[in-house]
């Protein structure tokens, strides 16, 4: 039987296009061949189902009280070019300031976060075909990763107005001007200068696409995730 084979294979490559077609309803006809996969279709009906599902339960968990704050893996920390003027700060005894500056920090990602479901699920709406099957054979955050590459700047361009609204109901900018303003009034210390609209709205969107990411590898990794039967057709397989 094999001895069979091999010479239509070899004559499958040989002629025009396109060969792997060919092979595949060789390998069919001689009864070789595995039931038919996915489609490219329905495999980017699942992924962006897991995104949208992802995108629910990642605004759920980061846009309410402690969202951001208590999450350890997304807590937005004083930037790192602002550690001396921490130091100095504390040094001084301004160090419930400091923490209260963070706490607003955070607070205004979890404001801010709601809004980013519309946001994601427009975006959601622009994915292509065109990488579905190389997304969903990916690694575990695959689909997370090849959206935020693809529309972080949108995102940001979008998302930014929004977090500087936030910021300024919480109180985030009066309060980094009052800590700096302090800073600078001690004897010897120099002068720091920091885009703090800047830094909050870009660890809001890393917070936020990382905690997509757990949601996408929950939905890969463990069935009880997969809530839709779309979900358990194209993440069962």
């Amino acid at each position: 039987m094999i001895a069979r084979i091999i010479p239509i294979v070899i004559i499958a490559l040989l002629i025009g296009q396109p060969a792997s077609a060919q092979l595949d309803r060789i390998f069919r006809g001689l009864g070789l061949g595995g039931q038919k996969g996915l489609s490219d279709a329905k495999i980017g009906e699942g992924l962006k189902e897991a995104l949208k599902i992802g995108t629910e339960n990642t605004v759920t968990l980061t846009g309410k009280s402690d969202g951001f704050f208590l999450n350890q893996a997304i807590k937005i920390l004083m930037p790192e070019k602002l550690r001396t003027l921490e130091k100095g700060l504390r040094a001084v005894g301004y160090g419930p300031q400091v923490d209260e500056f963070v706490l607003s920090m955070n607070r205004s990602a979890e404001k801010a976060a709601p809004f980013a479901k519309e946001i994601f699920w427009n975006a959601i709406g622009e994915i292509t075909f065109e990488d579905v099957r190389k997304i969903f054979s990916g690694h575990e955050t695959a689909a997370t990763d090849y959206f935020k590459g693809k529309t972080l700047d949108k995102l940001t361009a979008i998302f930014k107005p929004i977090v500087d609204k936030a910021m300024n109901e919480v109180g985030v900018t009066r309060q980094y001007k009052e800590l700096v303003g302090r800073y600078e009034a001690i004897p010897f210390v120099k002068k720091e200068t920091f885009d703090i609209d800047h830094y909050v709205v870009t660890k809001a969107l890393d917070g936020l696409f990382h905690v997509l990411g757990e949601e996408e590898r929950k939905i890969r990794t463990n069935p009880t995730a997969r809530v839709t039967d779309l979900l358990k057709e194209v993440f069962g397989k």
